[in-house]
């Protein structure tokens, strides 16, 4: 998998997040590469709302409150859409973070994005593909002083971890096949010229 924007890894999952953007580019999408295969791939991910979180707000309940919906499409590289897949989730305490992320310059070395929700995605891949690009679609946000919606290119809005590809690998060829040597031409047989009588 390429991902354009790492979020980090989680300090209790070990797993990999990667920011999903929103975009029209598959190329500047995160890009899951298929090796060679036969038939239908699978592809599976967790796709997961992007909150931040501020000490500070917790102090209020009211303000802490977040509701989230954020759509994501898989693309081809030729930008036909195969599946879009949505992740509608609320936040109300941090016990609703599904994991912290390391390498941040908060409080014990945290970064204050996580991610909180979870869908568990599946998505048929057609035979003839050989790349997905995942890309962000749409953000809802939902709180309690109003709600604000979220298309600008560029913009992350949702999260994606442990990204997983199940494909049957094309049958193997056969060796090709050695041409047999071509047998040395017989020499003449040599005989005595029969004996003729007067």
């Amino acid at each position: 998998m390429t991902c354009p924007a790492p979020l980090g890894s989680g300090v209790t999952s070990k797993q990999v997040f990667c920011d999903v953007l929103i975009g029209r580019d598959p190329s500047a999408g995160i890009l899951i590469t298929i090796p060679p295969h036969k038939g239908d791939v699978t592809l599976t991910f967790d796709l997961h709302n992007r909150h931040t979180f501020s000490e500070e707000q917790m102090k209020d309940p009211r303000a802490a409150y977040a509701r989230y919906t954020a759509s994501v499409g898989a693309l081809t590289q030729d930008n036909t859409l195969i599946s879009r897949a949505v992740v509608q989730s609320e936040f109300r305490t941090a016990t609703e973070l599904i994991d912290r992320i390391a390498g941040g310059a908060g409080p014990r070395g945290l970064k204050a994005v996580a991610p909180t929700g979870v869908e568990s995605i599946t998505i048929t891949v057609p035979e003839a593909e050989s790349q997905v690009s995942i890309l962000g679609e749409k953000l809802t946000v939902e709180r309690a002083d109003g709600t604000s919606t979220f298309t600008s290119a560029g913009r992350p809005i949702a999260i994606i971890s442990n990204v997983m590809i199940e494909y049957h690998a094309p049958p193997a060829r056969p060796p090709a096949r050695t041409p047999a040597a071509k047998a040395p031409p017989k020499p003449p047989v040599k005989a005595p010229a029969p004996k003729t009588t007067p």
